[in-house]
């Protein structure tokens, strides 16, 4: 079985919301939404049923648009998972979660290039 035919319109509408992410956060999640659905491309009817629903629900939209009507507060994208969702996640999916949230949370290096003078 395949993924719903609205798969492919929230696919699109996620990876547009995106571009008002900035560039580091808009490069993970891109890569982020890309593999997620590439993994569930051949998931079962409930189980495509369910993944669409949760992506439908993370209100990314709504934050978009509260952090351009907000410019001076700092927005946090993204959304508090409940313990019960939490517990609904395979072993494999809360590995990904922590990824993510490392990768997310990484400080921004600078890297000084210096010739040694010998």
């Amino acid at each position: 079985a395949a993924m719903p035919g609205g798969a492919r319109g929230l696919y699109r509408r996620i990876l547009l919301l995106h571009r008002a992410l900035p560039a580091a956060l808009r490069a993970l999640g891109d890569r982020y939404v890309k593999e997620e659905f590439r993994k569930h491309k051949a998931a079962g009817p409930a189980e495509a049923q369910r993944f669409l629903r949760e992506w439908e629900a993370t209100l990314i939209q709504k934050q978009v648009n509260e952090d351009k009507q907000n410019p001076r507060e700092k927005t946090v994208y993204g959304i508090q998972l409940t313990e019960e969702k939490l517990n609904d996640f395979r072993d494999e999916q809360i590995g990904q979660l922590k990824e993510l949230m490392d990768e997310a949370t990484k400080p921004n290096k600078k890297i000084t290039i210096s010739k040694d003078s010998e």
